[in-house]
Order: C-alpha cells, then sequence, then structure tokens
C-alpha cells in the first residue's frame, strides 16, 4: 500500500489498511496483523523520523522468513513481516520525478495486456507487477511520460501505475476496475465528480474514445491527479494545460486531502 502523509495527517488510511488485510486474506497468509497493529507500526515510523509532512510511506506485508527455500508458503513459518518505508517525497511520477497538477504528461498505449481475473485478480493488491514494468520500459523507450495499458479484450485498463480517466462532453469516464485496481485515490475521485455533480460512467472504454476525449488525467497516491495531453501522438483536448473539469477535481482532491485525512498522533 502507498500512503500519502500531509499537513499532519494520512489520507484515506483505514481504506488502505482494509485494502491491505482483505489482500492478505485473499492470499491465505496466516497470523495477519491486525488494523491498529499496522497504525501502530506506521505511527511509531513516522514518529522515528519526525514525519507529518510531504512523507510517502509504502506498507509491504511479506509472508514472513522462509526455513527453506521454495514456492509452498508452508515455508514461511515465522510469521508476516510488516515493512513500513517512509521517505520525504514530494509528488511524483512512476518515474520519480516531481509532478505539477499543471504539467501534463504524455503516454503510448503498451502491447502488454493488463490482468484477467481469470489469470490473476487485480482487486489483490501485490507485488507481482512484472507486465506493468514491461509496460514502464516500452514508455521509457518511446520517451514518454507512462504507458496506456489495454484488457484482454482491447479496452482500456489502467496505466502501468495509475488508474486512467477521461473526460467528454461533461462526463467522467472510466475503466470497470476489473482488469485495473481499483485504485482508493480513484474512489475518491469518483465520489468527489458526483458530489459536484459530474456524471459518471464506469465502462469499457475504447482507445478512440482516448483520443477524441476533451480531457484526461491520471489518479494514484503517488502523483494525485495528473493531467494526460497526449496518447500514441494523439493531441488529447487542447493537448496544454489543465481542461476545466480536470482542475476542479484537482482542486477538490487538495481539499479532500486536509478534510479527510486520518490525524498522526501528538509526538
Amino acid at each position: 500500500e502507498g500512503l500519502r502523509v500531509e499537513g499532519g495527517g494520512v489520507l484515506e488510511l483505514d481504506a488502505h489498511v482494509a485494502r491491505l488485510l482483505a489482500s492478505a486474506h485473499a492470499l491465505m497468509f496466516h497470523d495477519i496483523p491486525d488494523p491498529d497493529a499496522i497504525k501502530g507500526a506506521l505511527w511509531e515510523t513516522l514518529r522515528g523520523n519526525g514525519m507529518r509532512d510531504g512523507v510517502h510511506v509504502r506498507l509491504t506485508l511479506t509472508r514472513g522468513e522462509k526455513v527453506t527455500s521454495g514456492m509452498s508458503p508452508s515455508n514461511n513459518q515465522s510469521g508476516p513481516c510488516l515493512i513500513v518505508l517512509a521517505e520525504w517525497k514530494p509528488l511524483l511520477d512512476s518515474s520519480g520525478l516531481p509532478v505539477s497538477p499543471d504539467t501534463p504528461i504524455r503516454l503510448i498505449t503498451s502491447a502488454i495486456r493488463r490482468n484477467t481475473p481469470a489469470c490473476l485478480d487485480s482487486k489483490i493488491h501485490h507485488n507481482n507487477l512484472l507486465n506493468n514494468i514491461l509496460a514502464k520500459i516500452q514508455a521509457n523507450l518511446a520517451g514518454v511520460d507512462d504507458a496506456l495499458m489495454l484488457d484482454l479484450n482491447g479496452f482500456v485498463a489502467e496505466t502501468n501505475a495509475t488508474n486512467f480517466f477521461l473526460v467528454k462532453g461533461g462526463v467522467l469516464v472510466t475503466a470497470h476496475p476489473d482488469a485495473c485496481l481499483p485504485g482508493i485515490t480513484r474512489g475518491v475521485v469518483v465520489e468527489l465528480a458526483l458530489e459536484a455533480g459530474i456524471k459518471v460512467e464506469e465502462r469499457n472504454v475504447s482507445l478512440t474514445e482516448v483520443y477524441c476525449a476533451d480531457e484526461a488525467f491520471t489518479t494514484g497516491t503517488m502523483g494525485a491527479l495528473i493531467p494526460v495531453s497526449e496518447v500514441d501522438g494523439r493531441r488529447v483536448g487542447a493537448g496544454a494545460g489543465v481542461g476545466d473539469v480536470t482542475r476542479r477535481l484537482q482542486g477538490a482532491y487538495r481539499r479532500a486531502m486536509r478534510q479527510r485525512a486520518h490525524p498522526i498522533p501528538p509526538f
């Protein structure tokens, strides 16, 4: 799980912890730490480093120490190991570069497909992301920022690192969370859009719709909402600056980060 620490709080902490525990349960981890233990480890790490703002935290739960090499989880007999990696880090893209809400990114469509639930369910949040890494390599070689990944039927899933939205005629459109992670930032953006009176459609999305969109943006904990100006050499919307709907949602998300953040205990 990736967590964002801003202004003395952690955005959507309970949702991130719940997803971590659900994924561990789906993968049949044993002796999974409870939410209070996970939060306690997080507070201890932040307190030990004097961190209350401008921090990205990566929570990783492993099966723990093995007694011998091998694929079977029965070799992990010491119980799970929780790793809390906290870094002073501004909002970044998937290349680790600082992002600006005013600076759009460029995408290509990857030849690598996103997982179907028939292969590996994307609703399990895991570290087995080799197909995403291969897609990112293609983006790097093409000299663009990230890669848009399709599902096995050729519909848009997500990018190699983030969820993807487009805007057409004032309607916000995003893919079904079947071949993509149902991201927490994604969910917050959908909620904020509905609160703002913006119509939201969750459905199959074709590449032609992406090329002809009025606006497009990505969402994720690391970068929040990042506008997209180009996909496969096609200009998206005006191709420069930030669209009106994207700008409204960026502002709503910044307010949500302050208002909905789980406060860090005093230290």
